[in-house]
């Protein structure tokens, strides 16, 4: 009389034959490697042994080489699987809210910004005579700042000159004091002034550096002043680069004297800074860049200039850790301001 194992080892067969079509099918395929190489290695392991395993005419060398392809198979499946999740948390997240029309932003903001709606308190930018944006948006998120703000590439370099935004450091306020001197006034604390100078000339002072997060001691000198800079957040090439080629002389020397685009930093650390955008530098104290970010985008937005499709994917990428991050607001320089 037949022995009924062979009929065991159909029924085995067919049941992994038929998980086996169920995973191609499904697309599970990792599902398929991992299930079929652990069965595969726990029969190849009893085979190994007791010996042999009759009922699949399994014996200890069969066994030893099914073994060994099951484990290879479960590893695959193991890294299959590894990589498969490593892809979802690698996805960029969803863009959330629609474009100024209602609809679905387009693929070319997607893919450098999230096209958010600017909040309800946000004020519209108004426009010049040319249609140059002239005043920053109020009281909206700087995610929000941002979505307003066009996407184009780089324009050339070519004709860039400092003197095109006028006499460094100008008395644009009016207020008796050169433009530094203002920065250092606002920025530096305990800080001496010389006298004769009506209350402007900085001697001396303390600044709490946030580009990198240390306490610099300023003293004025031929040697020593280099070590406090004053820093375009946006800088001046960077803006020639972006729309400023189109202004006016006067309105690019109001750029470069804008109290919200001028911040007291580490010398060595703003030289190595450089033109660099969003894309290419961020000041190395991490927890600041919530904030460098936000000022970036409240002197593009106000003076109507544009980033390209890396330094919107990078502003986007720092904001979005910080949603509620708001935009910064100018501050007129006042003598003897502190704080």
């Amino acid at each position: 009389m037949p022995s009924e194992r062979p009929s065991h080892a159909g029924l085995v067969w067919t049941g992994l034959a038929l998980v086996s079509v169920v995973s191609v099918v499904s697309g599970n395929t990792v599902r398929l490697f991992l299930l079929g190489g652990l069965s595969s290695a726990c029969l190849g392991l009893v085979a190994v042994m007791r010996g042999q395993v009759r009922w699949v005419r399994m014996n200890r060398l069969r066994g030893a080489l099914c073994a060994a392809a099951g484990l290879v198979a479960a590893l695959v499946g193991g890294a299959m699987s590894g990589q498969a999740t490593s892809t979802v948390a690698a996805a960029p997240l969803p863009v959330v809210g629609q474009g100024p029309s209602g609809s679905t932003p387009s693929p070319s903001n997607n893919a450098t910004r999230a096209a958010i709606k600017p909040a309800s308190t946000t004020t519209a930018v108004t426009k010049s005579a040319t249609g140059q944006s002239i005043s920053p948006v109020k009281g909206g998120s700087a995610l929000a700042g941002l979505a307003t703000v066009k996407v184009r590439g780089r324009a050339p370099k070519t004709g860039y000159d400092r003197a095109l935004f006028g006499q460094a450091w100008a008395d644009v306020d009016r207020n008796g004091c050169d433009t530094r001197n203002d920065v250092l006034r606002r920025d530096l604390s305990a800080f001496v002034l010389k006298t004769g100078t009506h209350g402007c000339l900085v001697l001396s002072g303390t600044l709490q550096d946030p580009y990198a997060a240390m306490t610099i001691m300023f003293v004025r000198g031929q040697t020593t002043s280099a070590k406090v800079q004053i820093d375009h957040v946006v800088a001046l090439s960077d803006a020639w680069q972006k729309g400023a080629q189109q202004w006016s002389t006067q309105r690019r020397t109001a750029f470069a004297n804008d109290s919200l685009n001028l911040l007291a930093v580490d010398g060595p650390t703003n030289a190595r800074k450089g033109d660099g955008d969003a894309a290419t530098w961020l000041p190395p104290n991490k927890a600041y860049r919530c904030s460098y970010a936000a000022r970036q985008v409240a002197v593009k937005v106000k003076y109507g200039l544009w980033v390209t499709s890396a330094e919107g994917e990078a502003l986007t990428r720092i904001l979005a850790a910080c949603p509620s991050q708001m935009l910064p607001t100018a501050t007129p320089f006042v003598l003897g301001y502190r704080g």
